[in-house]
């Protein structure tokens, strides 16, 4: 379950509708099929990049929530 708090849930949506937004808008762009080929590489190339930072911050914040969990039943337990 994600964090409401933090926010995780809604930047994953954001970034995801940023990605396909952005790859919508280069395959309309009057450019020639190489060029927006080019683009489109580098574009997904810094996306999977951001992926893997975003990917890293929700194990980050899953391992926090874990932490809190785990702590809130031993303390229910003592």
């Amino acid at each position: 379950m994600v964090d409401k708090e933090s926010g995780t849930g809604f930047l994953v949506g954001f970034m995801a509708g940023a990605v396909i937004g952005m790859a919508v808008g280069l395959l309309y762009a009057p450019r020639s099929g190489d060029e927006t080929r080019e683009l489109l590489k580098e574009k997904a190339e810094k996306a999977k990049e951001k992926a893997e930072e975003l990917a890293e911050k929700v194990k980050e914040t899953a391992a926090e929530v874990k932490e809190k969990a785990q702590a809130k039943v031993g303390e229910i337990k003592h």
